[in-house]
């Protein structure tokens, strides 16, 4: 058996497909080490499994802002029937959107930018869109339509930073305390998401102190607040299942480095909940409960994109949207492209000298326009996956693992009715387990200097707090601007007299090296510049008599003649002017 999978890689690698993708033996330049094919398609397997859950906890959340149903109430309708049916069929919508915006960015990363990198609708700011920017059941200042807008717009103008550089500049600009401080406050967003009604439903609304414990059936939520547990919490059995299945169980397996460990726990947990008459049923003997079980029973069919696709309000009369956009951007620069830098080294692909990877620019135009893709089919935007670590860890190292990735995604379009019957407490604990990972960020911030602790702690603290991503970026950018600018100037002002404590402990901040300028350009400029000073090699020939229908005269150039700067070093034969009469 080894002898004839050696012979496929073998094979494989001294194709076209080899060459491309740089296979190790394919005798194609800077070949990848230890890359093999048979390696790269497990690979993308192992990615796909670890990846596969943000098709049913993607919809879950993006279907929180109501999509394009309207609510004539304006309050949400949280008990009205028919936009609770409509809110469902958007649902159905989104898992086929993620599935296919997937499939989509991860075939064009793995096939141009030949990186083993998954792309699907991020975390994060998928939650920013749902509950900041739309509101829940469109209860936000921004409607559905018009946060798509901000989507769309967000990738083509990521297209022409990633094209002019600035999108890697602005990224290396950032305090790197304030970098890990977005990532750990999008980690604790992630992960009080999961606690919340949308996921396990540990946490519940409270009258009093905002929040509080969740955990009632539904029976005992407080009138007219879906919810609000009155005194009997922490009783649902629904939260318990997702808590011991979704969540404890899941901890385990990746402690004891289980491929796909994820998506074990949510379809263990999925599993459990989708037979009929139990107390954790997904399907409930109710209308919307009967409608939920008849699609399911389909297993394996294609749901068209009726509702969220190519609905873009592409107006922009709304000041909201600019402002949605910028936040997103912001975020979206320093998430994909820290990710994009992180995989490349895990997978030995980034220069140590100038800390680049290849094809670097062409991994952020894929992204860049996927985000806009995405937009299209009515997703939030997409980004690179932090579990493509899971494909590099099983020797992933071309962009067959992502390819692969991508198939196994387009598969999953097909198997609709499965992932939309999973319930939101099997997701409830991935969200909180991909929330931890995230938060582990902080223990490389900078906290042994108060000017570098405080702007990421309040960094940290506000994103969750506020339900918004941007308000805790933006006080963590004031804050460091203020308490370290200030002291910077008072020490140029008394020459070094006037320092903080502990200021020896702050955290150095320097212009990037590099430059704004790509490498791409500065290739372009390379070349043009060699051909304009390079002379060619001039030899000795002998025009044909047919050439001189004017009877002139040649004459030739001989290796050892330099030609004057005024002459045309493009022209093989200098011809003498015939003389006018």
């Amino acid at each position: 058996m080894t002898m004839i999978f050696d012979r496929i890689n073998a094979s494989v690698a001294d194709s076209f497909v080899g060459r491309w993708f740089q296979l190790e033996g394919s005798d194609a330049a800077n070949e990848r080490e230890g890359s093999r094919f048979l390696t790269e398609i497990r690979a993308g397997i192992t990615t796909w499994a670890a990846m596969a859950y943000i098709i049913s906890v993607n919809a879950s959340i993006l279907s929180d802002s109501g999509g394009t149903c309207e609510c004539p109430t304006g309050d949400g309708c949280p008990s009205d029937p028919t936009y609770l049916a409509c809110v469902n069929d958007v649902r159905k919508d989104l898992i086929t959107a993620t599935a296919a915006i997937s499939a989509l960015s991860s075939f064009l990363m793995g096939l141009l930018a030949n990186l083993p990198v998954g792309m699907a609708p991020g975390l994060g700011l998928n939650a920013y869109f749902t509950y900041s920017i739309v509101g829940f059941h469109g209860t936000g200042g921004i409607t559905y339509r018009e946060a798509l807008a901000a989507v769309f717009m967000e990738g083509w103008i990521f297209l022409a930073l990633s094209l002019l550089g600035l999108r890697q500049w602005l990224a290396r600009i950032m305090p790197q305390s304030l970098v890990l401080a977005v990532g750990a406050g999008i980690g604790l967003f992630i992960a009080f998401i999961g606690l919340s009604t949308s996921g396990l439903g540990v946490i519940g609304g409270d009258t009093v102190n905002f929040v509080g414990l969740g955990g009632c059936t539904p029976d005992h939520y407080l009138p007219d607040l879906p919810g609000y547990c009155d005194s009997v919490v922490m009783r649902s059995p629904t939260m318990w299942l997702g808590i011991f299945t979704g969540g404890i169980l899941t901890v385990f397996l990746i402690m004891y480095h289980v491929k796909g460990a994820f998506l074990i726990g949510i379809f263990l947990t999925s599993i459990i909940s989708w037979p009929r008459g139990t107390s954790v049923t997904a399907f409930p003997y109710t209308d919307s409960g009967d409608a939920a079980f008849d699609f399911f029973k389909k297993v394996v069919t294609f749901h068209p994109i009726k509702l969220v696709g190519n609905v873009i309000d592409h107006h922009y009369t709304n000041g909201k949207v600019w402002y949605a956009l910028g936040t997103m951007l912001y975020v979206d620069i320093l998430d994909t492209t820290g990710t994009l830098y992180s995989m490349a080294k895990f997978a030995g692909l980034r220069d140590p000298v100038t800390m680049d990877f290849e094809r670097s620019t062409v991994a952020y135009c894929v992204d860049a326009f996927s985000i806009s893709m995405g937009a299209l089919m009515g997703t939030s935007p997409v980004t690179a996956f932090i579990e493509s670590a899971t494909g590099i860890s099983e020797g992933g190292k071309t962009g067959i693992t992502a390819i692969t990735t991508s198939l196994a995604f387009l598969v999953s379009v097909f198997f609709a009715p499965v992932f939309a019957s999973i319930p939101s407490w099997a997701t409830g604990g991935a969200l909180v387990i991909v929330g931890t990972l995230m938060i582990r960020n902080v223990r490389d911030i900078n906290w042994d200097y108060i000017g570098d602790a405080v702007p990421a702690i309040l960094t940290i603290i506000l994103i969750p707090l506020t339900y918004n991503i941007a308000y805790g970026v933006i006080a963590g950018i004031s804050t460091y601007i203020l308490l370290n600018g200030f002291p910077w100037v008072l020490r140029k002002v008394s020459g070094d007299r006037i320092v903080p404590s502990y200021y020896g402990n702050a955290e150095p901040w320097v212009a990037p090296p590099g430059g704004i300028i790509p490498d791409w350009i500065k290739h372009a400029r390379t070349i043009a510049t060699s051909r304009t000073h390079t002379r060619p090699e001039f030899t000795t020939v002998t025009p044909p008599q047919s050439a001189n229908p004017f009877n002139q005269s040649f004459s030739s150039v001989h290796d050892h003649e330099k030609p004057d700067a005024s002459e045309n070093y493009r022209t093989i034969y200098l011809v003498e002017a015939p003389k006018r009469p």
